[in-house]
């Protein structure tokens, strides 16, 4: 039988390669749900393709839009955030592969799991803000959490036979983004379309800035030590230019395995929605003549602040990794907005880190009020400058 799937985040990068997905395997997915937040005009154009059973807007001003233009089919229409969050808890649905970008993927996350649905994780934000309730209710709920993003997606395959072996080491690859080697006098002049130029790979805005300060990386850091069930310093971010070798996991006896490919974000999205078993796909092959040379580099996290910003707070715990992330979602935003240079968003991540209410052992409620809070003196940073 085919897998019945959830895609939120339908009309982003991950969510239209995974649609690509679909395509190239349509017996085996059928596409049950679709959400955007705002691209109406795509997110109706999948629709009357894919013919799902719900499509969800998360702007309600573009309700009525998405009703005209589904006016013929059959299609359940809604709107809000409130409706991502519920219809993942359809009966019909066997996945739920969340590509939402940033704090709004965890609730959705959350419900689904709680609903037994197994996820395949695109949205790193849920395990940074939150790792310690999703891990533990994916367990209570015998619910799979399938990584997404190719470093993770990597470790993930390299651990395969190897669940009963203990981990000595996780080495996450970075290509280092477009300021690879740059000093911080570069950095301070650094231009929204500078860093929106990302040398390997094809991504959404918030995640290409990310990668370009290096924050994508910290922040996939936290999110293996919640998925792979490792301590902080047992994580190390190389940087790799190639993009290339995706990850990295050494054993105890000092072997290590990497996962090696193009870099193609369809083959860990499809790694994730066929697991246990690889399907065949007709991708560009890696060809080592292409790559007579593999590089490695130390990260530099004293001109890339906000990887060392990311450890601090893995280091601490409790809900600061939730105020790191909110904190860093308002300062790409102000950059994106140009209000604030490249190099301020550290400064307006680490002060909001200083100021912002710590609690060890967060409830659910406390990760709400932690990011509204966070996020509130983020932007306060931002506009006081």
């Amino acid at each position: 039988m085919s897998k019945r799937i959830a895609i939120l985040g339908s009309t982003g990068s991950i969510g239209t390669q995974a649609l690509e997905v679909v395509d190239a395997h349509p017996d085996e997915f059928q596409v049950e749900v679709i959400t955007a937040n705002n691209n109406v005009e795509l997110l109706i154009e999948q629709a009357l393709k894919y013919d799902p059973n719900t499509v969800v807007i998360g702007n309600k001003d573009k309700y009525q839009q998405l009703c005209n233009g589904l006016d013929n089919t059959d299609v359940k229409v809604y709107a809000g955030s409130d409706a991502i969050a519920q219809v993942v808890q359809i009966s019909t649905i066997d996945i739920v592969l969340t590509a939402m970008v940033g704090f709004a993927g965890l609730i959705p996350t959350i419900n689904a799991i709680e609903a037994g649905k197994h996820i395949a994780l695109a949205n790193k934000e849920t395990l940074v803000v939150a790792g310690d309730i999703i891990t533990r209710l994916a367990h209570e709920n015998k619910v799979s959490i399938l990584p997404v993003d190719s470093e993770h997606s990597a470790i993930f395959q390299c651990l395969a036979g190897e669940f009963h072996n203990p981990i000595e080491k996780l080495y996450l690859t970075a290509s280092g983004g477009p300021f690879r080697g740059k000093k911080l006098d570069f950095l301070r002049k650094v231009t929204r379309c500078q860093a929106l130029n990302h040398p390997n790979w094809t991504m959404g805005d918030k995640i290409t800035i990310d990668s370009a300060s290096m924050m994508n990386k910290g922040l996939e850091a936290i999110e293996a030590r919640w998925l792979f069930n490792v301590k902080p310093k047992d994580i190390d971010v190389v940087v790799h230019p190639q993009s290339i070798v995706h990850s990295l996991v050494q054993f105890e006896d000092g072997s290590i395995k990497a996962q090696l490919g193009l870099p193609d974000m369809r083959i860990p999205i499809q790694y994730a929605m066929t697991f246990p078993k690889r399907s065949k796909a007709d991708f560009p092959r890696f060809n080592f003549m292409d790559y007579p040379e593999l590089t490695f580099e130390k990260a530099d996290v004293k001109v890339f602040r906000n990887l060392d910003l990311a450890y601090q707070a893995m280091g601490k715990g409790g809900n600061m990794p939730c105020i790191l992330n909110a904190a860093n979602e308002i300062a790409v935003d102000g950059f994106l907005k140009q209000k604030i240079g490249f190099v301020e968003m550290s400064d307006v991540i680490e002060r909001t880190m200083m100021k912002a209410s710590i609690i060890n052992q967060p409830s659910l409620d406390d990760y709400i009020q932690t990011n509204n809070e966070a996020r509130q003196i983020a932007s306060e940073i931002i506009q006081n400058k």
